[in-house]
């Protein structure tokens, strides 16, 4: 009898230690990845991966997903998500650089970039909050015509010979790292104080909390939404307008990636918070998992189509652990 009670005592503690590994597995898992990618790589390429240099390059690469991840992460964390922020970003990059070419000065340029943003993240904004379309159909139908619009300001091929003041913009360097980097940095910390400290970021955590319960708080759902979709389509521009001038041209579906790889940024960093919620410390930390992942494979050789696979398994292992920590909550 009592050799019985210990063995179920026993299964109880392996149970519970069980459950325990796997909620810490959960909840450290994308950091724990990050770790592991860095380390695999620097096993592998010892004397380039984690050379200044090669920091400095990821840092780079990814300073342009960052920003937009950013602007995804506004609307993610309202529980709504934006298909549209990488066409935006070309489409501003596209039109600062054919107004640059027709000889416009740069601060008209870029305002008139900045202002794309604006109207593509005011359209979105109104159809979501007041016609109420599903964000799903709203953006994948702004982002159709973005597109096609791009196509239209470019003539349908890549334009380039901007200015070098613009160049400089996304090919400058400060104490010897890259201008994008810093602005990067400095749109993420607005992004993150945004969100914690201000009452439209705590309307918007509320929103996407429980929107009934928002609603029934006096939270003008309506406006809040609004904001948060023409915010995330300004600083889309901004972030399409910092990658034509780091590649010196700008095409119709430049930044088309970025939209991928901002939502599987988001989804990645929903895990490393216990809400489960989007938040922009994690978004960083997703960014950061697909540029050492990115970065690592190309020092390795790895062929780019081979790339695209495990870029498509790192959002459905984001999409996962992002479900299994909501139904854990």
């Amino acid at each position: 009898m009592t050799t019985q009670k210990e063995s179920t005592r026993t299964a109880t503690v392996v149970a519970q230690q069980s459950r325990a590994a796997g909620r810490l597995l959960i909840s450290g898992g994308t950091v724990v990845a990050l770790i592991l990618l860095i380390l695999f790589f620097f096993l592998m390429r010892p004397d380039t991966f984690l050379s200044f240099v090669n920091v400095r390059n990821i840092l780079y690469q990814i300073s342009i997903l960052a920003i937009i991840a950013g602007a995804q992460t506004i609307v993610m964390v309202l529980g709504d998500f934006d298909l549209s922020v990488g066409a935006t970003s070309s489409l501003a990059g596209a039109v600062t650089s054919v107004l640059l070419l027709e000889e416009n000065g740069l601060g008209v340029a870029l305002l008139a970039g900045i202002a794309v943003g604006l109207a593509v993240g005011l359209i979105n904004g109104i159809l979501i909050a007041y016609l109420k379309m599903s964000a799903f159909v709203a953006t994948l139908a702004t982002m159709t015509s973005v597109i096609g619009l791009g196509y239209l300001v470019t003539g349908g091929t890549t334009v380039f010979g901007m200015p070098a003041e613009f160049n400089q913009l996304g090919q400058g360097r400060f104490l010897n790292i890259p201008l994008p980097v810093y602005f990067a940095i400095a749109i993420s910390v607005l992004i993150w104080a945004g969100l914690r400290f201000t009452t439209v970021g705590r309307r918007w955590h509320a929103i996407g909390g429980n929107v009934e319960v928002a609603r029934l708080s006096g939270v003008n759902v309506r406006f809040a939404r609004l904001l948060a979709f023409t915010l995330a389509g300004v600083i889309s521009a901004i972030g399409g307008i910092l990658l034509a001038a780091r590649l010196g041209s700008a095409a119709a579906e430049q930044g088309g990636d970025n939209t991928l790889f901002s939502v599987a940024a988001v989804f990645l960093g929903m895990t490393v918070i216990r809400s489960g919620a989007a938040n922009l410390v994690g978004t960083m930390i997703g960014v950061a998992i697909i540029g050492v992942m990115s970065n690592g494979l190309n020092i390795l050789g790895v062929n780019a189509y081979v790339q695209q696979v495990v870029t498509g398994l790192i959002i459905i292992a984001a999409v996962t652990l992002s479900s299994l920590k909501t139904r854990e909550t």
